[in-house]
């Protein structure tokens, strides 16, 4: 399996929700509290820490404290970093075919 296997079959769990999905795309206007998310995807606090965890977990989301606050966001360049390399792969394909 080559490393862009290993790294998109990461992706895949980090995103392969519909609710995970939606922490994503909530995140895409910047970063938020637990609390902001679980207000813009209508979860319920636990279910979205459990979400975020593992969306942590693959790389697709970060964290950082401010005072007691914590900030969630995307790792906006891990995920364009991923999806680059999978789009020049295809193009390669397309070429040879």
């Amino acid at each position: 399996m080559t490393d862009l296997c290993k790294e998109m079959e990461k992706f895949g769990k980090g995103i392969g929700s519909v609710p995970r999905y939606r922490i994503v795309e909530s995140l895409l206007t910047g970063g938020k509290t637990v609390n902001e998310i679980v207000s813009s995807v209508k979860m319920s606090q636990p279910a979205v820490s459990q979400h975020l965890k593992t969306l942590k977990e693959n790389d697709l989301v970060s964290d950082e404290r401010q005072g007691q606050k914590v900030i969630y966001s995307l790792n906006a360049s891990y995920m364009l970093s991923l999806l680059t390399a999978l789009s020049k792969d295809v193009q390669k394909c397309k070429k040879s075919s």
